[in-house]
């Protein structure tokens, strides 16, 4: 079995700029999810414990909860305010699409080496298992109004325009969908080609002919 580490959204360079502090909360992170990838390749989602996830990470089962209210939330990254930001200060000459496109790659985990196993098992998860999809709708609906603000920021919209709110939450909906129909379709696709397909449909419609 490929030896699994979380994954992250912190470079060493961001990290060597924090406190002992955070250093240590992520690092208590990634171990916690650590060890919750490798139990779940190891004996599947629904055998594994929060018990055994804190055995395994070496921490409370407290701890655990302290950092991830649900095992559901252990699986699912949640690191989307960074790149939300991240939208926002974007160039501003790039159209907003293009800055869109970016970050959802990023946000869907185009991983290399040791993080594409950990890719590919999350949206495993997501497309087979109802609690991991359920959980993963309740975090992308909250996202909803921070998309929509990081939008309006780039078009000069009112953030709480009906239309702004629906195009936000309609694009969460489908860019959601990326991530189970990779695992359904065998991960033959390159995941950055079905970003560019999801976002393509905000564009031109459905089209005429399956693509």
């Amino acid at each position: 079995m490929t030896t699994m580490t979380a994954p992250h959204l912190t470079s060493p360079a961001d990290r060597h700029q924090l406190g002992l502090r955070e250093r240590k909360k992520i690092r208590t992170r990634e171990a916690i999810r650590t060890a919750a990838y490798a139990l779940i390749e190891e004996q599947g989602y629904d055998a594994t414990t929060i018990e055994q996830i804190a055995d395994r990470a070496e921490v409370s089962p407290s701890t655990v909860f302290r950092y991830f209210p649900t095992k559901e939330d252990i699986v699912l990254t949640d690191a989307y305010d960074p790149l939300l930001e991240e939208f926002r200060d974007r160039p501003a000459d790039e159209a907003w699409q293009d800055s869109l496109r970016h970050i959802t790659r990023r946000a869907i985990g185009l991983g290399l080496g040791e993080e594409s196993e950990i890719t590919r098992l999350r949206c495993r998860l997501i497309a087979e298992v109802p609690a991991v999809r359920s959980r993963l709708m309740e975090n992308m609906s909250a996202a909803g109004p921070l998309l929509a603000e990081a939008i309006a920021a780039r078009t000069g919209r009112d953030p709480e325009s009906l239309e702004v709110r629906v195009f936000a939450m309609s694009l969460i909906g489908g860019l959601m969908e990326i991530s189970p129909y990779w695992a359904r379709t065998g991960f033959r696709d390159d995941p950055a080609d079905l970003v560019d397909r999801a976002l393509a449909v905000y564009d031109r419609g459905l089209g005429a002919e399956n693509p």
